[in-house]
């Protein structure tokens, strides 16, 4: 079957579904309220990301070889969207969505599914991780699935930078040899995509914590199922630059709490999307922002596998210093970028 079809199928089924997902989410009381924290100033239904959940498996079971690796992912991603629902309706403690994520993780490891070796630049091949695999593999995949619900803050955030990530693995995975996994990771890019129809702002419905974890742990296994799997030195620091943004924001936020004496989980409202709608910038463009910068990251790797290691390297060593310099001007790493309103008061305070 080509390329093709799975993910028009998947496109098709994400539009279809969406609208009726609404209207159980309305039904079943899953509404995200407005707070001091949120953006939005009225009750919105969330659960949106049941749609692009449904899209994906849907067009996946009915396309692709049915493997112990795909059976692992669906029933891992079972877990992962059952919390996701819970705690759309009722909200469920931390402690017990880890333990759903933690059976997640073991799921796909139990399939075979893990980050068996690395790459390294000094030992001149591959280093085998031993027991270190399974721990390191889950912590990969609980990381990344709640990186992705940190940065879900503005309508269409996060379904766009998903599907910019999970398209980037799918291309990555085709050229170095893993096509399955690359129509995986397609599928999964159109369907978020698609649902951006219903998700840009103005929002109709949020993906919620069904959609975001979701996301999050679908791009952290199909990047462990491809791109970790590459037998070159850049490959260990591919997921990190195509899922840069989620990662580094989640990072930043360490860093800016310790820095600030704050809780490490002490929710803020310095995330990148909070800065530079505090720098003026528009809802809808300051998510446009961020798409450009997910893309120039994506680009960037699938850059880095065309080129030689130690050129990889160096275009490594050159996003990562880009990408701590914006931060630090942005203000995420905790010195303060100017706001718009404060920008405004110095103009007309200044001498005439």
């Amino acid at each position: 079957m080509n390329t093709w079809f799975p993910m028009a199928l998947a496109l098709v089924l994400v539009l279809l579904l969406t609208p009726p997902v609404r209207q159980l989410a309305i039904r079943l009381n899953a509404m995200d309220a407005p707070d001091k924290r949120k953006v939005h100033k009225i009750a919105m239904p969330r659960m949106g990301g049941l749609a692009i959940f449904l899209s994906f498996w849907i067009a996946a079971m009915t396309t692709q070889p049915i493997t112990r690796e795909l059976l692992g992912f669906f029933v891992g991603s079972c877990f992962i969207v059952a919390s996701g629902i819970w705690d759309d309706m009722k909200g469920i403690r931390p402690a017990v969505k880890i333990a759903f994520q933690a059976a997640g993780a073991a799921a796909v490891i139990a399939a075979g599914i893990e980050v068996t070796f690395i790459t390294s630049l000094f030992a001149g091949g591959p280093v085998a991780l031993g027991w270190l695999a399974i721990p390191l593999t889950a912590a990969w995949i609980i990381g990344m699935t709640n990186a992705i619900n940190l940065v879900d803050g503005l309508d269409g955030l996060a379904a766009g930078i998903s599907g910019i990530a999970a398209i980037s693995i799918g291309i990555i995975s085709w050229m170095e040899g893993f096509p399955s996994v690359g129509i995986l990771a397609l599928i999964l890019g159109v369907s978020s995509l698609g649902f951006l129809k219903y998700n840009f702002h103005p929002a109709k419905i949020f993906m919620g914590d069904t959609g975001a974890l979701f996301l999050g742990y679908a791009l952290a296994v199909l990047s462990t199922m491809g791109l970790t799997k590459m037998a070159t030195t850049v490959s260990l620091f591919l997921p990190i630059v195509v899922l840069g943004v989620p990662i580094m924001d989640t990072m930043f936020a360490i860093i800016r709490r310790f820095l600030n004496r704050k809780p490490i989980f002490a929710a803020d409202k310095d995330h990148l999307h909070h800065r530079l709608l505090a720098m003026g910038f528009s809802h809808p463009k300051a998510v446009l922002v961020v798409y450009s910068v997910c893309l120039f990251l994506s680009l960037s790797a699938i850059g880095m596998v065309m080129l030689t290691t130690e050129k990889a390297m160096m275009a490594m060593v050159i996003v990562t210093v880009i990408v701590i310099y914006g931060a630090d001007r942005l203000g995420i790493l905790g010195r303060k970028a100017k706001t718009a309103v404060q920008t405004r008061r110095h103009t007309q305070s200044a001498p005439k």
